[in-house]
């Protein structure tokens, strides 16, 4: 493996390379690279590792929040219900306001 001081940058042939991307195993100067996830790639192997989603992807994730925004709804609703149910179940002489009154002492 030669030097990298003796190779220069894909894209600009008067400058030195800096820097070879682990992916395509190409040289290349500091304004060809970029950093990302710790590791230093070429621009044109960053833009395939970080390309958008396929649109039946996006479809499903869209599909998912909606699902989770329902699923959210009745359990929050059935959550209410069953407070509701609990309070029908308190018997009536609770209502009436005898429970609430201090005796006065004798």
């Amino acid at each position: 493996m030669s030097s990298l001081v003796h190779r220069r940058c894909l894209h600009h042939a008067d400058r030195e390379a800096v820097a070879r991307c682990p992916e395509c195993a190409r040289f290349f100067c500091r304004e060809c690279i970029s950093e990302y996830d710790d590791r230093i790639l070429c621009t044109a192997c960053l833009g395939k590792l970080v390309a958008p989603a396929p649109r039946n992807a996006q479809r499903f994730e869209s599909l998912w929040l909606v699902g989770q925004s329902v699923l959210a709804v009745v359990i929050i609703w059935f959550f209410f219900f069953l407070i509701g149910r609990a309070l029908l179940a308190i018997p009536a002489s609770f209502h009436e306001g005898k429970i609430w009154q201090i005796e006065a002492p004798e």
